[in-house]
C-alpha cells in the first residue's frame, strides 16, 4: 500500500476517534476533519474518487488489505464494521462539512444506539453529495446444502468440534458476505442472498463498474483465499467448490478488472500464491491468467495449454497421479511468480520452469531469486550510496517503517553525509507526524525512537504528543509526553490553549502545567474559567498560572484565598507574601480568626497581615494582640498562644512604627514569655 493511502487512513482512523471522544463543540475536531479533507484532496488528484472496503479488523482499499495488526487502522476497521457498513466512497469535490458530518454521525458506536447504519435507513448513508456509505449485512451462515448431511462419521477428522465450527462459520461468512455485496441493490435489505456461483458470477459481470463495489468484491475473494490456504475438512472442500464455479463462470474482463483493483504487484503476486495453495487447480490457472494480463506480463499459450494439461490430470487423472499432477501445477505457479517483476517477457526463472516441466513430472521450484530479493534496508542503502531516489525507495522507506525498522532507517540517514539531498528527501518520508504518531500509538511507548524523532519533527510534533497525552493510561508514559512536550516551547501555546475546552480534568491538569512552564501565556488567554472548575487539582495548576500575570494576579490571589480546597489556599498564601492583593484583606482576616480552620492555615494568615498595606490589615492584627485593661486601668495583652507569637512578629515586622503598634510592642517585650519577647525582635531571632 502507497504511503498516501496508508496516511490517509490512518488521519480517518484519528479524525474519528476525536470525533468519539470530544464533545461537538471541541477545538481539535475541525483541525481533525480538515486533516482529512487534506489527504482525501491529495488523493482526488489523480482519480475521481476513494473507496475503502471494510472487513472485521481490516480495510481494502485499491485492492490492497491493510495489516489487520495495525491498532489505529483495525480499529477504524472494527467501528466501521460494527455499523455494517461494507464500504466507504470518497469523491471529487467532498467539502471539510460533509466530512465533520459523516464522522459525528459515524463516531456514535453502534451499540449505544440499538441500530447499526448499516441496518438503518438508507437516506442516513447517502446524506451526503460526495460521501456514501454502502451496507453490508449477514443473515445466513449456512453454506453447505446437500453435501452436509453425508459427512456422517466419515473421515476421522482429527480436528476438535469446535475448531471446526469455527472455521465453518467463518467460510460461511465470508460467502455469504460475498453473496450479498455482489448482488448489492438487485435484493431487498431482509431478503437472503442467492447463493449458488453461477448467480453471484453474473450479477458481478452485469453490474456497472463502480469502485466501491469492485473494492468489496476483491475483499472478500482475498479473505476467501487467505481462508482456503489453511482450512481443511468438508467445509473447507465445498468452499473451495463454490470459489472454483465462481472464478469459473466469470467473464475473463471481469475477473481482470478485479484483480487489477489491486495496483500492487506485490498483493497480485500474494493473492496468486494463496490461490494456488487454496483453490482448486482450474480456478488457479483463470486467476494466473488474469493476473499476467492486469500486471503486463507475458505468459504464453505453450505454458498455459501445460498448465492446463497438468490441471485435467490434476482433476480427471488417475488416482496415483492426481496428487502428484495437483502438486507439480501449483509448485510451477508459484515458480512462474519469481520472473514476473522482471520486464522481460521470457525472464529467466520463467524459462527455467519451461525447462524443467519439459524435463521432470515432479519439477523442483527455483527460489533463489525469492531468498535473495532485495531487502527495504539494502534499497535504502543503495538509494543512499548513489544518490537515486524514486517510487522503489520511497516503498522502501514505508516497508521499514511498517515492520518496526524505524530505527535502523534513521542509523542509515543519520550515518549519510550531512550534505546529502538524498538522505533529506528520504528523512522527509520517514519521519512525519504520522510516523509519531504510530510510535505513540504502542505500549509501551518506545521513547528512544521517539527521541530520534521530535528533533527533526520541531513543532509538528505538537499534536501528536498532546493527543498521546490525552490517551496515555500510564502515568510514566504520561511524566515522559509532559517531559518532552516541555521541550518544544513557546510553540505550544495556541494548540494547548485550543484544547482546553476537554471536560477531563487530568488533561486539563497536564495542560495547565504545561502551560505555566512556558516564557509566555498565548496572547490574549485568561486562566480566570478554570478557577472554578469541579476539580481542585485543576484550580491548583490555574492558580499557578494566574499568579504569573500581571494583570491577574490580584483577582487570581482574591478568589483562590475563598476556596474550599485548603491545598489551593495554601498556595495562594504563599504568592501573597510578595505582595497582598487589598481585596483579599477581608478573607485574611476572616481565616486568621477562624478556630475551626487548620492552624497552619491561621498562622499563615496572621503573617499575611503583616505583610498587607491595608489599615484593615493593621486593625485585624491589633485585635489578636491587645487583651485590654486591667482593673488598675493598664493595658495587657491576650493570653499566651501561637496566634499572639504570630500577630506580634507580625506588627513588629510590618507596623512598628504605628503608635498603637509601639505601645503593644513594648507590652511584649517586657513578657514573662521568651518566645513573645523575641517575637517583638523577628531579625534578631531569624539571626
Amino acid at each position: 500500500m502507497s504511503r498516501e493511502l496508508s496516511e490517509f487512513l490512518i488521519e480517518l482512523s484519528i479524525a474519528l476517534h476525536k470525533h468519539s471522544m470530544y464533545p461537538e463543540d471541541h477545538p481539535s475536531l475541525g483541525p481533525a476533519a480538515a486533516g482529512v479533507l487534506r489527504r482525501a484532496d491529495a488523493l482526488l488528484q489523480d482519480r475521481p474518487s476513494i473507496s475503502l472496503g471494510v472487513a472485521r479488523n481490516q480495510l481494502v482499499i485499491e485492492g490492497v488489505a491493510t495489516d489487520p495488526r495495525h491498532p489505529v487502522l483495525a480499529e477504524l476497521a472494527g467501528r466501521l464494521h460494527r455499523h455494517h457498513l461494507g464500504a466507504v466512497t470518497f469523491n471529487r469535490g467532498v467539502e471539510v462539512g460533509e466530512i465533520r458530518d459523516m464522522l459525528r454521525t459515524l463516531a456514535v458506536e453502534a451499540d449505544r444506539t440499538g441500530q447499526p447504519l448499516g441496518l438503518g435507513d438508507p437516506a442516513r448513508l447517502a446524506a451526503w453529495s460526495h460521501i456514501r456509505l454502502h451496507p453490508m449485512t449477514y443473515e445466513r451462515l449456512e453454506l453447505l446444502d446437500e453435501e452436509r448431511s453425508a459427512l456422517g462419521d466419515a473421515g476421522g477428522d482429527a480436528r476438535s468440534t469446535d475448531e471446526m465450527g469455527g472455521a465453518r462459520v467463518r467460510g460461511a461468512q465470508l460467502w455469504i458476505g460475498l453473496a450479498r455485496a455482489a448482488l448489492a441493490g438487485q435484493i431487498g435489505e431482509e431478503e437472503a442472498p442467492s447463493t449458488k456461483p453461477s448467480v453471484i458470477a453474473k450479477a458481478i459481470d452485469e453490474h456497472q463498474r463502480g469502485e466501491a463495489y469492485d473494492q468489496v468484491i476483491v475483499g472478500y475473494l482475498l479473505q476467501i483465499a487467505e481462508e482456503l490456504k489453511a482450512a481443511g475438512g468438508q467445509d473447507a472442500v465445498e468452499l473451495r467448490r463454490r470459489t472454483s464455479r465462481l472464478i469459473g463462470e466469470m467473464q475473463p474482463q471481469t475477473l481482470r478488472r478485479l484483480i487489477e483493483m489491486g495496483g500492487d504487484g506485490a498483493q497480485r503476486s500474494k493473492f496468486v500464491l494463496d490461490a494456488s495453495l487454496g483453490m482448486a487447480v482450474d480456478a488457479v490457472l483463470e486467476i494466473v491468467q488474469a493476473a499476467a494480463d492486469a500486471s503486463n506480463h507475458s505468459v504464453s499459450g505453450s505454458l498455459m495449454r501445460m498448465l492446463s494439461k497438468m490441471a485435467a490430470h490434476a482433476e480427471q487423472g488417475k488416482p496415483q497421479a492426481r496428487s502428484l499432477a495437483d502438486r507439480a501445477l501449483r509448485e510451477q505457479v508459484r515458480g512462474l511468480l519469481t520472473g514476473w517483476s522482471l520486464a522481460d517477457p521470457n525472464p529467466e526463472a520463467y524459462g527455467l520452469a519451461l525447462q524443467r516441466m519439459s524435463q521432470t513430472s515432479a519439477p523442483v521450484v527455483d527460489t533463489v531469486a525469492w531468498r535473495h530479493a532485495p531487502e527495504p534496508e539494502r534499497i535504502v542503502q543503495m538509494s543512499l550510496e548513489s544518490g537515486a531516489v524514486g517510487p522503489g525507495v520511497y516503498r522502501a522507506c514505508s516497508a521499514m517503517v511498517d515492520r518496526g525498522r524505524l530505527g535502523v532507517l534513521i542509523d542509515l540517514l543519520e550515518a549519510a553525509p550531512a550534505d546529502s539531498t538524498t538522505a533529506q528527501e528520504l528523512w522527509g518520508r520517514a519521519v512525519s507526524p504520522e510516523t509519531l504518531q504510530w510510535l505513540l500509538a504502542s505500549e509501551p511507548v518506545d521513547f528512544a525512537t521517539v527521541d530520534r524523532v521530535l528533533p527533526r519533527l520541531g513543532v509538528f510534533a505538537t499534536d501528536p504528543l498532546l493527543d498521546a497525552l490525552a490517551s496515555a493510561e500510564e502515568r510514566a508514559t504520561r511524566r515522559a509526553l509532559l517531559d518532552r512536550l516541555k521541550q518544544l516551547g513557546p510553540v505550544l501555546g495556541p494548540s494547548i490553549a485550543a484544547r482546553l475546552a476537554d471536560e477531563r480534568w487530568y488533561v486539563l491538569r497536564n495542560l495547565l502545567t504545561l502551560l505555566e512552564e512556558l516564557p509566555a501565556l498565548p496572547l490574549g488567554f485568561t486562566v480566570l474559567p478554570w478557577l472554578s472548575h469541579v476539580d481542585p487539582r485543576v484550580r491548583l495548576e490555574a492558580v499557578k498560572i494566574g499568579v504569573q500575570s500581571a494583570t491577574e494576579r490580584d483577582r487570581v490571589l482574591t478568589q483562590a484565598l475563598t476556596d474550599a480546597d485548603h491545598r489551593v489556599v495554601r498556595l495562594a498564601m504563599i504568592a501573597s507574601l510578595q505582595g497582598v492583593p487589598p481585596a483579599a484583606v477581608p478573607r485574611i482576616i476572616g481565616l486568621a480568626g477562624d478556630r475551626q480552620g487548620p492552624s497552619d492555615i491561621r498562622l499563615q494568615a496572621i503573617r499575611l497581615l503583616g505583610v498587607a498595606r491595608a489599615p484593615q490589615a493593621f486593625d485585624g492584627l491589633v485585635t489578636l494582640v491587645d487583651g485590654g485593661r486591667t482593673l488598675l486601668g493598664r493595658r495587657k495583652l491576650l493570653p499566651r498562644s501561637r496566634e499572639l507569637v504570630a500577630a506580634v512578629a507580625a506588627l513588629a515586622t510590618g507596623w512598628r512604627n504605628e503608635p498603637r503598634a509601639r505601645e503593644l510592642l513594648a507590652l511584649a517585650a517586657i513578657s514573662n514569655d521568651a518566645e513573645v519577647r523575641a517575637a517583638t525582635d523577628p531579625e534578631a531571632a531569624s539571626s
